[in-house]
């Protein structure tokens, strides 16, 4: 049976949080910057976040489970 290969040039793009997000860098701020504002350009610096609605389809590229960035902790009660 073949093994299940990951999308590389989905790899190369995004980054996956500890908490389970999907982070990425925002398009267009390469290139041609010179007619584009200052608060655009600073805004390109900051990184994109992937809707939590497309883990599915990135998970699917990557062939991993993504988690749902929801952790559950239990706080112990003292007594």
């Amino acid at each position: 049976m073949p093994k299940n290969k990951p999308n590389k040039g989905l790899l190369k793009r995004i980054r996956l949080t500890k908490s389970g997000k999907v982070k990425f860098t925002r398009a267009f701020g390469r290139h041609k910057r010179s007619h584009k504002t200052g608060t655009l350009l600073r805004s390109y610096r900051r990184p994109a976040f992937a809707h939590p609605a497309d883990r599915r389809r990135v998970s699917a590229m990557l062939h991993q489970r993504i988690s749902s960035g929801k952790k559950v902790t239990t706080e112990q009660s003292q007594d």
